[in-house]
């Protein structure tokens, strides 16, 4: 979860800070959940498919939750930041050919 904030104070765009965002989040939910699960597994011996639920669908609509705000986003025409920095050109110069 740091580093999904990490990202929403870095990036550029919303474009990028909701794809972090959307990923940390979906990372960290299911990560809960999973231990979650064993500890209900392995300590308490009792076989918790309501939570191996809540991991798929979490898996299933946090994708797409992110993808509907990206294309909200750019059907209102926030602009998308471009910082395309080739690093190769720098070090070999302008005189090379491609």
């Amino acid at each position: 979860m740091f580093l999904g904030s990490l990202a929403l104070v870095r990036f550029p765009d919303v474009f990028t800070r909701t794809n972090a965002a959307t990923k940390s989040a979906t990372f960290g939910v299911c990560s809960t959940m999973l231990a979650t699960f064993f500890y209900f597994l392995f300590i308490q011996n009792i076989f918790a498919s309501k939570i191996l639920l809540t991991i798929v669908f979490v898996f299933l609509t946090a994708p797409i939750v992110g993808f509907v705000v990206l294309k909200s986003s750019y059907k209102l025409g926030i602009p998308i930041v471009i910082e395309d920095v080739n690093e190769l050109e720098d070090d070999l110069g302008e005189d090379h050919e491609r």
